[in-house]
């Protein structure tokens, strides 16, 4: 039997002519469609079969495309989000930023002839970025002594709760002028020798000394947690492109800041767009590219040094002021961090948002989605395609060790399906 919610009701009770039939009779009616279909609007909410694999510490929440609610429970419970919380950090960037957006890192020539650079928070400065730079600097100069590097940009040694002090890649810091993610991939030849795993990236000495005090094995690893350090990587990798490219520097490199005195001779603008470092985001499920925006966030709305806390700020006042949650609890932008808190309903607002802009997400068949995962918590929402391009929302929070949620979303898609066909 096709289910009506409110609207429909309103509609069939529309195709009562009261002129002509008089008021009693279209009254009966009305009153007469109301009794036979009031126990299948009042059951709407409580037929979907996954309901009952909902413990206490779960919550799901399941709505048509006109975001009116066809399943919930404990919708206003407050869980651990996990990667999902990106969803909310990609909108807030999207709206504060927007779509276009593309970040910048500056270059500068002082009164000794040193190069400076600026960071401003860039998370996709990878190798093919930082030859983009040598071959456009090359250009500017052939010589300069020291190569010094502001990365004041972001405040110093920020700590994202929830990352761990490990060369595991989504613990990989933070900083306002990064290579690579702060991450180096690498593996060993059949001599035990260490050899880059990108042939784009070199193995700069700087980086094969911090593989070899680490007593790495082979992979891709954080090599770092000091913002000192990774900043020096990613000068060190700049002045290896140069020496390529004929440029020669003189002196060392190292770490100062921009004087008002010094001479800006080019501006690095990212090929990517913000959307298209989210979309990145979203298919690696980066805690690195997250935190960045994240922080660079703070700095660009309410002035630099970015902190976690501007972060923070930006984005919990975007919740409150543009989507109404007024409970929702940001710790930082990435899901790390067990002290975020999001209901599924506030997740609903979200998702309703960020609609025009699903297309950045991960897609499976006829559902678009982000997943989140931390120990014990399994988290997916998203939008699962419906009539005229229209999707539905889903939001599943599960909360516990064992929980099965490929299970719980196709019983959602299922009885989504089935529902579709019955109309």
């Amino acid at each position: 039997m096709r289910l009506l919610n409110v609207k429909n009701l309103n509609h069939q009770s529309k195709i009562v002519n009261l002129k002509s039939s008089g008021w009693v009779r279209g009254l009966s009616f009305v009153l007469l469609v109301l009794y036979l279909f009031y126990p299948v609007i009042s059951n709407a909410k409580q037929d979907l079969p996954c309901l009952k694999n909902i413990s206490s510490v779960d919550a799901l929440l399941v709505a048509n495309p006109d975001g009116e609610i066809l399943y919930k429970k404990h919708e206003t419970k407050k869980h651990i989000p996990a990667s999902t919380l990106k969803v909310l950090t990609a909108l807030t960037a999207i709206k504060r930023l927007g779509a276009s957006y593309r970040f910048t890192t500056e270059f500068y020539i002082d009164a000794d002839h040193n190069l400076k650079i600026k960071g401003f928070g860039d998370p996709l400065l990878v190798s093919e970025a930082w030859q983009e730079i040598a071959d456009a600097l090359a250009k500017k100069t052939k010589d300069f002594n020291d190569l010094i590097l502001d990365d004041t940009y972001f405040s110093p040694q920020i700590v994202i709760p929830g990352s761990k002090h490990s060369t595991n890649p989504y613990d990989a810091p933070v900083g306002a002028l990064c290579a690579n993610f702060n991450t180096v991939f690498f593996h060993r030849d059949h001599r035990g020798r260490i050899v880059s795993s990108e042939p784009q990236t070199p193995l700069i000495p700087f980086a094969r000394k911090k593989i070899q005090k680490l007593g790495l094995k082979q992979g891709r690893y954080t090599f770092s947690h000091d913002q000192k350090e990774i900043a020096l990587y990613a000068g060190n990798l700049l002045l290896y492109f140069l020496r390529e490219r004929g440029v020669t520097c003189q002196g060392k490199v190292c770490l100062s800041a921009i004087q008002p005195g010094d001479r800006l001779i080019y501006t690095y603008q990212s090929r990517f767009t913000l959307e298209d470092i989210l979309r990145k985001m979203m298919a690696f499920s980066s805690n690195f590219i997250a935190n960045q925006i994240f922080v660079a966030l703070g700095a660009k709305v309410y002035g630099p040094p970015g902190t976690l806390a501007k972060g923070v700020k930006v984005v919990s006042e975007f919740a409150k002021n543009d989507l109404h949650l007024q409970h929702i609890e940001i710790a930082e932008g990435s899901g790390i961090s067990r002290k975020n808190r999001v209901s599924v309903l506030d997740m609903l607002a979200i998702l309703e948002a960020f609609k025009p802009h699903r297309h950045l997400l991960k897609r499976t068949g006829n559902t678009l989605y982000k997943t989140g995962t931390l120990r014990g918590i399994s988290t997916r929402v998203g939008y699962i395609d419906g009539p005229s391009g229209n999707p539905y929302y889903f939001v599943i929070f599960l909360n516990r060790t064992g929980s099965n949620i490929d299970k719980v979303l196709g019983c959602v898609t299922r009885s989504l399906t089935h529902s579709a066909k019955n109309r």
